[in-house]
């Protein structure tokens, strides 16, 4: 059974920092470029950061460039998502998304996700 479990989200002071975590189970998630998106009311779901199969290869939404970094531990089929210097805007649902071969903007792309854990940043 695949399971993406996502721990972490909660309430932060803005300019704050969080980290996300997203642990795997179900698929050989070394095969697998995941993905972290977010919701927020109202709008539609964006691509935050993804990492391909090992570390060396990141994307990151301008928005969060410098920010956020994305990382992954291969061997507790884990992602991470750090967030730092956190913005009111960045309030939302975030969920990680996985799927074989290369990374893509579109959540459609996508066939495996959490359920996601929400993130509220206080101004």
């Amino acid at each position: 059974q695949v399971q993406l479990v996502e721990p972490g989200g909660g309430l932060v002071q803005h300019v704050g920092s969080l980290r996300l975590s997203c642990v795997v189970s179900g698929f050989t998630f070394s095969s697998y470029a995941m993905s972290w998106y977010r919701h927020a009311p109202g709008k539609e779901r964006k691509l935050v950061a993804s990492i391909i199969t090992d570390n060396d290869s990141t994307n990151y939404a301008e928005s969060v460039k410098g920010r956020f970094i994305i990382s992954r531990d291969n061997t507790n089929s884990t992602v991470y998502l750090q967030m730092n210097n956190l913005k009111p805007e960045g309030t939302a649902g975030y969920y990680c998304a996985g799927r074989r071969g290369n990374i893509f903007t579109s959540p459609a792309r996508y066939d495996t996700w959490g359920q996601g854990t929400q993130v509220t940043v206080s101004s």
